[in-house]
C-alpha cells in the first residue's frame, strides 16, 4: 500500500469526524480551534490536587510495579555505544538481579543505529525496542529524510517508533501539513506480510508550543493523523512532562475513545525522575483517563533515572531500610 493511499485513508478519517467534504488547513484550523480552550489556572490547580494523594502500603508496592512495567528505558546521546545499550537492555530485561520478581521495563529507547544491537540483546523478552526518529529532536528535515529515517528504524527491527512533530509549522498554523506528515510516517511504521506493524508514538514537544491549548490541538492533530501514543517530549527541551500537561493529553486520548470508540497511549517523558513524580502521575491516569490505561499497552514513563529511584523504593517497602546508591547501576 502506497504512502499516497494511507494517507488517503486518513484523510478521508478524518473528513468523517470533521463533518466536512475536503480536509483543507483551514477546516482543519477551524476544527481544532473550535475545541474547547483550556482554563490554565483551573488545570494548574486540578494538577496539583491530584499529586498530592497520598499512596500507601500495598496499593504504594503496587504502584511502584506497575511504573517500573511502564518505562522506556532510555538512552539518547551521542556518545552511546553498543556496550552501553547493551548494558542498558540488561537492565531492562532484569531491574533488580537480586529480585527476580521485579517486574521488566516495557521497552528500551535509542537511536537508529542502536536499533538492532538493543533487538538482539532483548529478544525472547518481552521488551520492546523503540527507536527516536524523524530527524529527533529537532524535526528538521524533508519530508523524504524523515521517511527513510523510520524504514531504517522499523527494517533494524524497532517494534516502536518514536517521532517528532513539525512544531514550526504547527505554531505558524499549518495543521494540514503537520497531518500529512505523520500519517506519512503511520505508512513507513508499516511491514509487509504477518510481522506486526511497528506503534508510532508522536512527540509534541509540549515545551515549545507554549500554551495549553496548544497541547490539546496538538494531540487531537496527532490522533486524527494516526498515532497510537501522544507523548509529550524529547527529553531535550526545558520544560518536558509536566503534571498539567499530561493530564490535558489524558483528557484527551479519554474524550477521543469517546467519540471513535479508539484507545490511544499517553507518555510522558523527560523531568520525571522521583517514584513521588511517577505515583502522581498514575493518580491522574486513573483520575482522568481511568484504570484502562494504567497497563504499558497504554500508558508509559521515557526516562533513564527513574528506574533507579523506582528501585531503591521498592527495596526500601521490602525490607523496610533505605538501600545505598551502589544499590543500583548507574546508568
Amino acid at each position: 500500500m502506497s504512502s499516497q493511499t494511507v494517507t488517503a485513508e486518513a484523510t478521508e478519517r478524518a473528513r468523517d469526524i470533521l463533518g466536512v467534504t475536503r480536509l483543507t488547513n483551514q477546516a482543519l484550523s477551524g476544527w481544532l480551534h473550535g475545541l474547547p480552550g483550556v482554563d490554565e489556572v483551573g488545570a494548574d490547580a486540578r494538577a496539583a490536587t491530584l499529586g498530592t494523594r497520598s499512596i500507601k502500603t500495598t496499593a504504594k508496592a503496587w504502584a511502584i510495579d506497575t511504573a517500573i512495567s511502564m518505562i522506556d528505558l532510555t538512552t539518547l546521546e551521542g556518545a552511546d555505544t553498543a556496550g552501553k545499550v547493551r548494558s542498558l537492555c540488561t537492565k531492562a530485561r532484569t531491574p533488580d538481579p537480586a529480585h527476580l520478581d521485579t517486574p521488566r521495563v516495557a521497552a528500551v529507547c535509542v537511536y537508529n543505529d542502536m536499533v538492532a544491537v538493543a533487538r538482539e540483546a532483548v529478544a525472547g523478552t518481552g521488551v520492546n525496542v523503540a527507536a527516536v526518529s524523524t530527524a529527533f529532536p529537532s524535526g528538521r528535515a524533508s519530508i523524504a529524510v524523515k521517511l527513510a529515517d523510520t524504514r531504517d528504524a522499523v527494517e533494524a527491527g524497532a517494534d516502536e517508533i518514536d517521532m517528532v512533530i513539525d512544531r514550526g509549522a504547527f505554531l505558524s498554523g499549518r495543521y494540514l501539513h503537520v497531518f500529512e506528515e505523520i500519517a506519512q510516517v503511520r505508512q513507513a511504521c508499516r511491514r509487509d506480510g504477518d510481522a506486526p506493524d511497528a506503534h508510532l508514538k508522536v512527540i509534541l514537544e509540549t515545551g515549545e508550543l507554549v500554551t495549553y491549548d496548544n497541547v490539546r490541538r496538538a494531540s487531537w492533530l496527532a490522533m486524527l493523523a494516526g498515532a497510537d501514543f501522544i507523548k509529550t517530549s524529547t527529553g531535550k527541551v526545558s520544560p518536558a512532562a509536566t503534571l498539567p500537561v499530561t493530564m490535558i493529553m489524558l483528557e484527551a486520548v479519554r474524550d477521543w475513545r469517546a467519540l471513535t470508540g479508539e484507545m490511544v497511549g499517553v507518555k510522558p517523558a523527560g523531568g520525571i525522575r522521583s517514584s513521588k513524580d511517577a505515583i502522581r502521575h498514575l493518580v491522574v491516569v486513573n483520575e482522568v483517563a481511568g484504570e484502562e490505561w494504567l497497563t504499558p499497552q497504554w500508558f508509559r514513563f521515557g526516562a533513564s533515572s527513574l528506574l533507579n529511584d523506582l528501585l531503591l523504593q521498592r527495596h526500601k517497602l521490602a525490607t523496610g531500610a533505605y538501600s545505598g546508591p551502589d544499590y543500583v547501576t548507574i546508568d
